[in-house]
């Protein structure tokens, strides 16, 4: 990808600018352009993983996806390409959007960048391609989503076609009832489940708020703009500690292969003035996320984006990954939108928090500790009631971080193995507050695990009470696995044998309920303090946990339940 040179001047931790922004989206869709339809309605790109939903659908979803780069370019001469494709899509190229089918999904994508492009496309094109638009997006007004953020997709499209007059009636409703739907989902301080349970991940960033946002904006609707816009500038204040002092995001959740996307709600609150970040600190984390996985082979020899996280990548893919599902990317360029003189362009780009200084962060909603160290630029995620079994391994560990990707069996990294069952589910949130997160899990049967961890700099307390385990049970715990220029450690503190690595220690279960304690580090830092320094951890005989950090602050915990003989499911660990 041909970009201009870097202006450390005005970007001094990215180099990129405006200028980097167009070119990459420019590039983007030259690149695709050759694997176009000849009619223009389908893309269907290069690649041996085909989705679930067909070579149609996956071609359908290779125009739309890319079009929202061209909508937030605001390019004539390239929409002009997505006009032919339009007109032959909706002359019957294109499936039929059916309840829970992947086309309701890109029609979305297609009603908003129709209407972000309304005077350059849809204001310009024949009346007759117009009504077999509408006629075709109508359909999402009925079709039934699956319970989750594709609750948005009709709203998305409803809007649009409520703007045009298009079945005006039937739009309302669809908008409303959507935007209903996600109301029992809302947990407060910014955060959505992504559907029932407890399933949190960027799909808070890259569809919870982004579509509900930008209908407000673009509907001129103060009230619900007042509404979601303020949702939007709580939750940015957490999801600006999910970036890497290196630019990377959160290696954690579903969907990964979207990558930059992830940029897309910094750009959202720039853009609707609802943003607690600074414009230069919004662009240094943006642009970051972008110049992050521009550097590490995103996009192949072709120009293509790959699916993955890096490169190519099929360990990051789910059924519905289809070859131009990495497009999703798009919506990172929403900050396009931005005119260039606005200030989020002009301003010197600022550190982000990542950066500035060490800090450990309690996330209410999901119940996560973000700990993150200015020395190295890594954030760890503490996952205590972030739960989605079906995308393991990037969902239900205990722990994830924006340097390290989780790794499968049978390492099992950040994970308690009871008699050799890594698994983690029904997790309930025990709390968390200054310094600390905690959780209950079940195992396998009636066995349960209460996990705390304790966190401060680069150091982590990790405490798991094991309970309705038969006596003798083996358990391990394992820690972080390091790529090359890190360091992971993990150290025997109590139940657990002397002997360990990073990979896991060792312990069996007594008759009751069994505590195990080791103290965890990664870091960067090429020549860090003795781990054994760094903390001073004691347990008593009444399981109640001390934590003293030198030269910093103290805790206590206490593991415990009505009586001995409670049930597993009845113990739990509180600050004392």
């Amino acid at each position: 990808m041909h970009l201009p040179p870097p202006d450390t001047a005005l970007s001094p931790r990215t180099g990129y600018t405006r200028a980097h922004w167009e070119a990459a989206a420019d590039s983007l869709l030259a690149a695709v352009e050759p694997y176009a339809t000849e009619d223009r309605a389908l893309y269907h790109l290069p690649g041996d993983h085909g989705s679930w939903s067909g070579r149609l659908s996956d071609g359908l979803e290779g125009y739309a996806r890319t079009l929202l780069i061209a909508a937030f370019r605001q390019d004539e001469k390239t929409l002009e390409r997505y006009a032919d494709g339009l007109a032959a899509g909706t002359a019957g190229v294109w499936p039929r959007v059916e309840d829970r089918s992947q086309p309701l999904v890109e029609a979305a994508s297609i009603a908003l960048a129709l209407r972000l492009t309304r005077p350059l496309l849809w204001d310009r094109l024949d009346d007759r391609v117009r009504q077999r638009a509408a006629h075709w997006l109508g359909d999402a007004l009925t079709a039934e989503p699956w319970p989750n953020n594709w609750e948005l997709f009709p709203v998305t499209v409803g809007g649009f076609l409520q703007e045009i007059g298009h079945e005006p009636e039937a739009a309302r409703a669809a908008v409303d009832r959507g935007l209903a739907r996600i109301e029992q989902w809302y947990l407060g301080d910014g955060w959505y489940s992504d559907g029932p349970g407890r399933a949190f991940d960027y799909y808070n960033g890259w569809a919870m708020h982004l579509y509900p946002v930008l209908h407000a904006w673009l509907s001129d609707d103060s009230r619900l703009l007042d509404l979601y816009g303020t949702r939007l500038e709580t939750h940015l204040a957490d999801y600006a500690r999910l970036f890497g002092g290196d630019g990377a995001p959160m290696l954690q959740g579903r969907s990964l292969t979207y990558r930059f996307a992830a940029a897309s709600p910094l750009w959202l609150g720039a853009l609707t003035g609802r943003t607690p970040l600074s414009p230069g600190e919004t662009r240094r984390l943006a642009s970051g996320a972008l110049r992050h996985f521009l550097d590490h082979g995103a996009v192949d020899d072709r120009g293509l984006l790959t699916l993955g996280w890096h490169g190519p990548d099929e360990a990051f893919l789910q059924g519905y990954s289809g070859p131009a599902s990495p497009y999703w990317a798009s919506k990172a360029f929403v900050g396009l939108l931005l005119p260039p003189d606005h200030e989020v362009w002009t301003a010197r780009e600022e550190p982000g928090p990542a950066e500035r200084a060490d800090a450990v962060t309690p996330v209410g909603p999901p119940n996560w500790l973000l700990q993150s160290t200015g020395s190295d630029g890594v954030v760890r995620l503490h996952n205590h009631g972030s739960e989605d079994a079906r995308y393991d391994p990037f969902y239900t560990r205990l722990a994830y971080s924006t340097a390290t990707r989780p790794a499968p069996a049978p390492t099992y990294d950040n994970s308690v193995v009871v008699d050799g069952d890594p698994g983690r589910t029904d997790i309930e949130p025990l709390g968390v507050g200054e310094g600390w997160a905690a959780s209950r899990h079940r195992v396998a049967g009636d066995t349960r695990v209460v996990s705390l961890v304790v966190a401060h700099g680069a150091v982590e307390v990790r405490a798991h009470l094991v309970t309705g385990a038969a006596p003798g049970t083996g358990v391990r715990v394992t820690g972080w696995t390091a790529p090359k220029g890190l360091r992971a450690e993990l150290l025997p503190v109590h139940g657990l044998s002397e002997e360990s690595a990073p990979a896991g220690t060792t312990g069996v279960t007594g008759d009751g309920p069994t505590l195990f304690v080791a103290v965890a580090r990664l870091t960067g830092d090429a020549h860090p303090r003795p781990l054994g320094d760094q903390v001073s951890v004691e347990v008593s005989q009444a399981r109640e946990l001390s934590v003293d950090w030198p030269g910093g602050p103290s805790a206590r915990f206490r593991f415990e339940a009505p009586d001995e003989r409670s049930e597993p499911s009845a113990w739990t660990v509180t600050p004392v």
